[in-house]
This record gives structure tokens, C-alpha cells and sequence, in this order.
């Protein structure tokens, strides 16, 4: 492959990283050179899959690639202005490394941040949210503006670095939860928020009564073990919210961890229905469930197709859904990691096709095998 960057010995490639065989692996160090590796990528018609840290390779169908696109040594800060609450970034750069730097300022990205090795592209392109979008809404909602390296290496930039600046398609919106088939990002401008004064988590017996008692409380979570109300802002506000809730405070933020188990599923509902989703999770199964938004992050030991299979049934016949987030592979080829695809893929299929015409990048990974 005649490109200005080298390719990766498999020998030197960890084993924890969990890279799939592939003829060619690359890490490039600047758009132009991924924009490169994708045009002879489309030129000689090879499946390419984009790799950043590794975190959510388990979302969507299977991807047998001829080259990876490793996105890490995209992770330069090209801009920050905390005055006007805006940085822009690389996407390979890691929300861990890139929340330390705003903290200095009390700022913060409010991205997901599960794991140290968590880059910026790999929650954006997954449509992942943190806990704190109950009261600051979906992550997309943050991206103002992107460059985004296409299926035939184009290098478009779309957005702007201030609101409401979009005409046609809002190119940045579309990017998030894509799972690079529409591109690789390759940077991002995010909105940022300052970072108040005052935390607490507070215990509590009913999470549909603290939902009804607080104003704009950060998030209402649910384990098996209990429920948390998690308050954010000054010290006379999170107090006060506090002593209506009446249950045991606790200084910052217990955020509940997500077990490390080999089965991961992703329940989506309805808010409304969101107790009854609770009481329908197979036995054992250990989740987290997000009060007021509906997203229940579950995870099991064992593979159960059949309790996964009713679970969905349910779950889609009120408009929610089950989907597998990670797993064995053999789990894949038995059941649908997304469940039944939704209206209007022949319309998805068009509008990827305009960024993806020779079905490179990350092809067959959403749902409908688009």
C-alpha cells in the first residue's frame, strides 16, 4: 500500500485491544493521511473497520475488515475558548485525558466517561450519552460542528462553532449514533458546561416520587440495590432540593458501576414504561436504569436467547427496544443485535450512500445490515 504512514505489525498490536485480523492496520496521525487510506481503501474495494479505544466495537451486526482505521493518534486539542464554553478536539482524543484538562477550569464535556480508554469519536459515533442526560439532554445535542472523513476520502466540515448555524442536512446530528458508516470523525467543537459548586447523592425509597419533588435533578438512577437522586448546582440549591427527598445524603456524586459481565444488552423504552421493563428483566441480569429517560444498561453472565427474545417482543410492542451491546460472537449469528430495523431504510440507505458510495466504511453494521 503506497501511503505516506506506516501500517501496524499484527506482532504489535496488544492482545487486550482485541483488533480483529485484517490485512492492513493503520493509525493515522492527521486527517489527510486517514483521507488517504480511505480513498485506496474504496479504490481497491476494501472493507474497512474504525477502531478507537475499543469500548463499543460490540454495537451492531459483525464487521470482517480488510484494513482498521485506529483512531488514537487523532488526539490533538486544536481549540479551547472557556470564555465562550467551546474546545475543539480530535476524536481519538480520550474523554478521561480531556475532562482533567476542563476541570481546571471547572468545565466539562458531559460526556460518558465508563472507561479510561474512551475516546471522544467512539461515544459520539455510538450515540452514547452519560448519566447526566436527564437534566442536559442526548450528547448530539452538545456537537456544534465536525470534520468528518468519508467512505471515498473526502474531508467535509459542516456546523459551526455557534448555535443555530445549519442550512440542509445538520451533518453533525447525523454522525452521532452512525457508527462511522456515514464517516470516521475525525474532529469535533463541543458545547461545554461550567461545573457547579455543589454535589450530593441522595438514597431514596420511590424514584417516581423524587422525579416529582425535584427540579432539574441531574439523574434519578435504579440498581438492584436501591435508588439515587443525583443533584447538581449550588450549595443553597442542592440543599435545599435534599431535604424534600428526606433519605441518606451523601457528599458528590456515587455514580452506581456497571458490572463487567460477558453479556450486555441495551434496554430502551418509553419512559413511562420503564418499572414495568424492570420487572420483566430475566432473573440475574444487573442493570442501571436511567429514571425519566428510559435507557436501562443490563448485563448477564450467561447468554439467554430465549428471555432476550421475549424481553424484545415486549419491548418493541411498546415502542422500545433490546439491543445487544456486547457479547461472544457466536451470540451475533444467533440472534439480530438490534432487533426489528425500523421504518425508512431505504431512505438511510440514500443518505449513507452519499457519504459511503462503495460501502467501506464499517458496512453492514446498523440496523437493517446498513
Amino acid at each position: 500500500m503506497n501511503t505516506r504512514f506506516s501500517a501496524i505489525p499484527s506482532a504489535d498490536i496488544s492482545a487486550d485491544r482485541a483488533i480483529p485480523p485484517a490485512e492492513v492496520v493503520l493509525a493515522p496521525t492527521t486527517l489527510e493521511e486517514a483521507s488517504q487510506a480511505l480513498r485506496i481503501a474504496t479504490e481497491q474495494r476494501m472493507k474497512v473497520l474504525i477502531w478507537g479505544g475499543g469500548n463499543h466495537q460490540g454495537y451492531g451486526h459483525r464487521v470482517h475488515p480488510d484494513m482498521v482505521l485506529i483512531t488514537t493518534s487523532l488526539n490533538r486539542i486544536e481549540v479551547w475558548e472557556p470564555e465562550d464554553l467551546t474546545i475543539v478536539a480530535e476524536a481519538g482524543t480520550r474523554i478521561s485525558q480531556l475532562e482533567e484538562m476542563l476541570a481546571e477550569k471547572r468545565q466539562t464535556t458531559l460526556l460518558p466517561n465508563p472507561s479510561p480508554t474512551g475516546t471522544i469519536g467512539g461515544a459520539l459515533a455510538a450515540g452514547l450519552s452519560s448519566y447526566k442526560r436527564f437534566r442536559y439532554g442526548p450528547s448530539r445535542d452538545r456537537v456544534l460542528e465536525t470534520k468528518v472523513v468519508t467512505g471515498d476520502g473526502r474531508i467535509v466540515r459542516s456546523g459551526g462553532r455557534v448555535v443555530k448555524n445549519v442550512t440542509g442536512y445538520d451533518i453533525p446530528r447525523l454522525m452521532v449514533g452512525a457508527l462511522g458508516r456515514m464517516g470516521l470523525i475525525g474532529s469535533v467543537c463541543l458545547k461545554l458546561i461550567p461545573t457547579p459548586a455543589a454535589a450530593v447523592t441522595v438514597e431514596v425509597d420511590d424514584p417516581a416520587v423524587a422525579l416529582a419533588t425535584l427540579y432539574r435533578p441531574l439523574a434519578v438512577l435504579s440498581t438492584p440495590s436501591g435508588h439515587s437522586a443525583f443533584l447538581w448546582g449550588t450549595q443553597a440549591e442542592v440543599e435545599s432540593q435534599a431535604g424534600r427527598l428526606g433519605g441518606e445524603v451523601l457528599s458528590g456524586h456515587a455514580w452506581p458501576p456497571m458490572p463487567s459481565r460477558p453479556v450486555a444488552w441495551s434496554l430502551r423504552l418509553p419512559p413511562s414504561q420503564l418499572s414495568e421493563g424492570l420487572e420483566r428483566l430475566p432473573e440475574g441480569w444487573d442493570y442501571v436504569a436511567q429514571q425519566g429517560v428510559g435507557i436501562t444498561e443490563c448485563t448477564a453472565d450467561q447468554v439467554e436467547i430465549g428471555a432476550a427474545k421475549e424481553l424484545r417482543g415486549w419491548a418493541e410492542s411498546v415502542g422500545g427496544a433490546l439491543v445487544l451491546t456486547n457479547g461472544p460472537e457466536t451470540l451475533y449469528e444467533r440472534i439480530d443485535p438490534w432487533g426489528t430495523p425500523p421504518a425508512g431504510l431505504d431512505y438511510q440507505r440514500k443518505l449513507v450512500a452519499g457519504f459511503d458510495p462503495y460501502r467501506v466504511l464499517n458496512s453492514g453494521r446498523l440496523p437493517g445490515g446498513i
